[in-house]
């Protein structure tokens, strides 16, 4: 059973910043510090190139690909056709793979050390460059 702070007299260590696990994969690992920067430069390209790409002149774009799931439910797949707001999806997840995964692999980093950091980032990347191929062949199909 644990014992509390009044019980044992010892103060509760602190959980260490977000700009201390920063600041020490900056100075000590800098492979996992240039592969966090290129993710947010990978990130923000890819959120101007899908803001830019975005039609709101047109009232019916291509947003998906359906094929698989057509085939499935015994319907003809294809693309599917919708709103432009959809396509605000690829801007979201830029950003969501910019901020919010550079945040989370700092904490990974904080608690399961630079290995299990960089194979996050890694993935994000991976994830990153997928949207864009995704996103490239919605718009050459539009």
């Amino acid at each position: 059973m644990k014992k509390t702070e009044a019980e044992t007299g010892q103060p509760k260590p602190e959980r260490p910043t977000l700009m201390q696990g920063w600041r020490q994969i900056w100075h000590k690992h800098q492979v996992l510090g240039f592969a966090m920067l290129a993710l947010v430069v990978f990130s923000l390209a890819f959120l101007v190139f899908s803001l830019f790409r975005l039609n709101p002149r047109a009232s019916v774009v291509i947003v998906g690909y359906g094929d698989v799931y057509g085939d499935v439910l015994g319907v003809s797949g294809g693309y599917r056709r919708a709103s432009w707001v959809n396509m605000l999806a690829f801007p979201c997840l830029a950003l969501l793979f910019g901020v919010l995964h550079n945040i989370l692999a700092v904490r990974l980093f904080q608690k399961y050390g630079k290995d299990v950091a960089l194979v996050f980032v890694g993935l994000t990347m991976v994830l990153l460059f997928s949207a864009f191929v995704v996103l490239l062949r919605l718009l050459g199909e539009g």
